[in-house]
């Protein structure tokens, strides 16, 4: 066991706002798995100090946390009104996580319309299925091979609905090279877009998660339910939509309006409504 600290870092907000869907927190510790580890993690309120249980690095969690990230620069940067500046305030130290590529794909995958306990359950049940067990209640998540050439039965034993041709057909993909994860890195963020736009099932809004939450493109303005109504009360009357308002409309507008960064942004809002609803 080994503690990290950093400024402007708050665990709780960071695991609990609906971008990671593989921790859970019982008794003030949260307990994850990452990179095929159990991770158990916990602050201390007082000093700010994170205390990680882990056989993963100190730099491994700096990493996946963000530390690397200027929060104070990037908050100051998108606060523009009174809405961004509450949400600020109310969960200042939420940062994103840099999430392994391939399970963020698939997780968002999963993602489409279902709801963050169901999603968790489908992970559950995949990693359970076809990835390899650490302990007696823990899996690792599944490898692209693993679904790849996993039969229709027991992927249709997860009980992912229609989701289940969507994720094997990813996972081929992957294995076949199709897609490049590696090369979605160097990619622009539209170019990066496109490319993950052709797989079956991954619309404006599960690329633009996929690319905020696993390949740093912080210019993703990810358009759930959530976020389009908080749009359309804070922002509706803004002069962009003059002529009508759409989730594609919404996106362009997150990024001409809050910049570069306008995907940490868009998950203060979206974090901030999914706990207080509309203020």
């Amino acid at each position: 066991m080994y503690t990290l600290q950093c400024d402007n870092f708050n665990l709780d907000y960071t695991l609990d706002c609906g971008q990671v869907f593989r921790w859970d927190k019982a008794d003030n510790v949260w307990t994850g798995v990452v990179q095929g580890d159990v991770v158990r993690a916990w602050q201390d309120v007082k000093t700010g100090l994170v205390y990680i249980d882990s056989r993963l690095s100190p730099a491994f969690f700096r990493s996946y946390f963000r530390f690397d990230d200027n929060l104070d620069c990037i908050l100051t940067t998108v606060n523009k009104d009174k809405y961004m500046n509450e949400a600020i305030r109310s969960y200042r130290g939420m940062r994103l996580i840099r999430q392994e590529p391939w399970e963020c794909l698939i997780s968002y995958l999963l993602a489409t319309a279902w709801s963050i306990p169901n999603i968790k359950k489908g992970i559950l049940k995949l990693s359970r299925l076809f990835g390899k067990k650490i302990d007696e209640e823990h899996y690792s998540f599944p490898q692209p091979a693993a679904l790849a050439m996993a039969c229709e039965s027991d992927l249709c034993d997860c009980k992912l609905g229609f989701r289940t041709n969507r994720i094997r057909k990813a996972a081929i993909q992957i294995i076949d090279g199709d897609i490049d994860l590696n090369e979605l890195f160097e990619l622009d963020y539209e170019a990066a877009k496109k490319k993950l736009m052709t797989m079956d099932g991954i619309g404006e809004k599960v690329a633009d998660c996929i690319l905020l939450f696993a390949f740093g493109k912080t210019e993703a303005f990810p358009v759930d339910t959530h976020v389009e109504k908080v749009i359309k009360n804070y922002y509706g009357d803004h002069e962009f939509f003059k002529e009508g308002m759409t989730k594609n409309k919404i996106g362009k507008w997150g990024r001409l309006y809050f910049g570069k960064y306008c995907g940490y942004a868009q998950q203060y809002l979206f974090y901030q409504k999914r706990l207080e609803g509309l203020r």
